[in-house]
């Protein structure tokens, strides 16, 4: 992806991911940012939200608040999704009412049910700054290959973005997915473990558009329609 966009009907257009200029595309080893371990000095609960326990305005708080850590420059979307120590300096809201049976992306309508808070505060964010951009990771536990885990793990944040948008009309252009196979997992077994097969949601605007203007929270009125 280079850029994406909104054009209103009178032609204006609202930049929410503009990559353009980074130059030529790369290899996937060189998006890799490596950067020192930020310093957490917000209870480990504000920091990762149990979307459990969580209430909305919990879990709007974790999706509108700024970094854990100074970020200096903006980044590119490749760039984020690579780099877990870029991910590190955000918030996120671990989605633990929803997990997957084994080798299935299937979201039950029980547990589409449940997304509805975290949609009512992906909607309220928008509603305040159209350039907003949430990440959607989805995970794996350790059983099966590695590469039909990452593929796996793909299918399943694309199954909790097509339920954000189709049953809680959170616009599709303000998510973007990213599967992490069995990477980064949450109970450290490599037998079976449906908290393993989990998804996680980040607010990635700051590290998109630090710079701009949008990369701590600050509202951006649409055009006018």
């Amino acid at each position: 992806m280079l850029r994406r966009y909104l054009r209103y009907r009178d032609g204006r257009e609202l930049v929410l991911i503009d990559n353009s200029y980074a130059g030529p595309l790369r290899p996937i080893y060189e998006d890799v940012v490596v950067l020192p371990p930020p310093e957490i000095r917000i209870p480990r609960d504000r920091y990762i939200v149990d979307y459990a326990q969580a209430d909305e305005a919990e879990v709007y708080e974790a999706l509108t608040a700024p970094p854990v850590a100074q970020v200096d420059r903006r980044y590119t979307l490749d760039q984020i999704r690579y780099s877990p120590d870029l991910r590190a300096r955000l918030r996120s809201v671990d989605i633990n009412t929803i997990t997957f049976d084994t080798g299935s992306f299937t979201v039950t309508p029980d547990q589409a049910a449940k997304l509805s808070v975290i949609a009512g505060a992906m909607n309220r964010a928008i509603q305040a700054n159209p350039r907003e951009v949430f990440l959607i990771e989805g995970f794996t536990d350790a059983v099966g290959s590695a590469l039909d885990n990452l593929s796996l793990s793909d299918r399943r944040a694309q199954s909790v973005a097509t339920v954000l948008t189709e049953q809680f009309r959170v616009p599709p252009e303000n998510l973007t997915t990213q599967g992490y196979g069995e990477q980064y997992l949450k109970v450290n077994t490599q037998g079976p473990s449906r908290e393993n097969r989990r998804v996680v949601v980040q607010r990635i605007t700051p590290l998109l558009q630090q710079g701009q203007g949008q990369g701590q929270g600050q509202a951006a009125p649409p055009p006018p329609r």
